[in-house]
């Protein structure tokens, strides 16, 4: 996808540009403007929300209504934008701002230029949800229809240096440019990215911004003795991977582990999946997707820490090699695991990775994957479950919603432990129920982590892939979920340890 262009302007608006772009709430009285379209309504001699009501605007969250300026102003147009109420301090929130500008970008698709001055509101969201809303994934069409506007003119805050505020747009550029990443590699059909094509994709970025890059192939998995990755990807023609990607900041003061689940396409193996919407499941390696953007990202800003993202990469197919249900894998590190349904794969590739990562004895580790659908019965499809060390835990599901991505903390119940015990080896990969799914794989996960380790887990199996039709700036298909929340917990690590 090419990307609009974005640069920051005064409030000048007598620029040539095809569109300006405003907020609008929605008020206990009908719709308001907010203080940075108080230029454009100055030149509509301040009847702006006079025929913005004439045309039916009400301000609610996403709205867009075009208005002719009649050569008021250079641009032709004025799209205005609902931003929905405002929170309970009367304030726009950055979410508001962010969402709003993803659903001005989709309405201004084939425009050369537009002006923004919700980015006087917040700069960063506003250009986040510039890029994200503007997001198309046209890679295998062959009609591409209009691409995304050209060029967006941000209105500079009130507030600040002109040196601050392209530092803010950097930043937020490089952190949407990793999540439109992620998103490229979710969209990215199976048959191009299995485990092998992945692991190259994922070394080419990595390499890109000078980080280290190792990747096992399967005669050093077996070697080394990664008997879920293996068992997981024993069915598939296209042998499994395991890929390390390693950043190692200025002045580092802190190790950080990431680990995503890469499975390129999950039938469920022997466990087959029902045929219905099985095509998501091209999905099922968007946590990898999420560590690889982001190790790069934090090369890209130069986090002071010293970053690994751990990638196990595998496809879950049936055939004569398929693991089965009933046997047992002899895991990295020594633990044993009954296989009780081959379909509960993810937290087999992911429990090698992590008895890996831990070996490096890192500070904080962070898993993310599309583990469970019991996530999706919990929380719905927009919500992600965090699950681990509890004042972790906490702190990154705090760290998601503050960027916009929902999440939610969740318990591990001691009391669904023991229903992981198995007859024959040290653990089973599922319970021989169907309650409290997701936090059953997150007890799973902790049996790899080493004591000490500071470690959340992340299931954005709804959250990950959109089905429905575009809102605020998610597209339909690969979201980029959790790519901002990774990267405020690394920032946080960062600025406070």
């Amino acid at each position: 996808m090419t990307a609009p262009k974005l640069a920051i302007t005064d409030s000048d608006l007598t620029a040539t540009a095809d569109a300006v772009v405003v907020g609008v709430l929605q008020g206990p009285d009908g719709p308001a403007l907010v203080s940075s379209a108080e230029a454009v309504n100055a030149a509509f001699d301040g009847t702006l929300l006079d025929v913005l009501g004439a045309l039916g605007a009400s301000g609610k969250a996403e709205e867009v209504v075009a208005v002719p300026t009649m050569g008021k102003l250079a641009a032709p147009l004025v799209l205005a934008v609902g931003l929905g109420k405002p929170d309970a301090d009367g304030a726009v929130t950055e979410e508001q701002v962010r969402r709003s500008s993803g659903a001005a970008a989709r309405a201004l698709a084939g425009k050369k230029r537009a002006v923004t001055t919700l980015s006087a509101l917040h700069l960063a969201a506003a250009a986040e949800g510039t890029l994200l809303g503007a997001y198309t994934f046209t890679a295998y069409k062959s009609a591409k229809g209009d691409g995304p506007v050209a060029r967006v003119d941000l209105v500079a805050p009130a507030e600040g240096t002109t040196r601050a505020h392209r530092a803010t747009l950097k930043a937020a550029t490089a952190i949407a440019e990793a999540v439109t990443t992620a998103r490229d590699l979710v969209n990215t059909p199976p048959n191009d990215l299995y485990p092998a094509s992945f692991a190259e994709r994922a070394a080419a970025l990595a390499k890109g911004e000078g980080l280290e890059v190792e990747v096992l192939d399967e005669k050093a998995l077996r070697k080394q003795g990664f008997g879920g990755i293996l068992g997981v990807g024993g069915g598939s023609a296209r042998p499994p991977r395991l890929v390390r990607l390693t950043y190692r900041g200025p002045k580092a003061a802190k190790k950080v582990a990431l680990v995503g689940k890469g499975i390129t396409f999950d039938t469920g193996g022997i466990s087959i999946k029902p045929a219905a919407g099985m095509d998501e499941m091209t999905s099922d390696m968007s946590g990898a997707a999420a560590v690889v953007a982001t190790v790069v990202l934090a090369a890209k800003l130069k986090y002071p820490l010293e970053v690994t993202a751990w990638v196990p990469m595998a496809e879950n197919m049936p055939s004569g090699s398929a693991y089965r249900p009933g046997d047992v894998l002899s895991m990295y590190g020594g633990k044993t695991v009954e296989v009780l349904n081959t379909d509960a794969e993810g937290r087999l590739i992911l429990s090698d990775a992590i008895a890996r990562a831990c070996e490096e004895n890192p500070d904080y580790l962070v898993e993310t994957s599309t583990l469970t659908g019991a996530q999706v019965v919990a929380l719905g499809k927009r919500t992600a479950g965090v699950m681990g060390t509890d004042e972790f835990r906490d702190r990154v599901a705090a760290l998601g919603r503050a960027v916009g991505e929902q999440a939610w903390a969740m318990p591990l119940p001691e009391e669904l432990r023991g229903d992981l015990d198995s007859r024959v080896a040290d653990l089973a990969n599922v319970t021989g129920h169907r309650w409290g799914g997701m936090l059953a794989a997150g007890l799973f996960l902790r049996e790899f982590v080493a004591e000490g380790v500071q470690w959340a887990h992340i299931d954005v199996a709804g959250p990950a892939y959109h089905t429905g039709g575009p809102y605020g700036y998610t597209a339909k298909g690969g979201t980029g979920v959790p790519v901002r929340t990774l990267a405020a917990v690394l920032a946080d690590i960062a600025a406070n340890g």
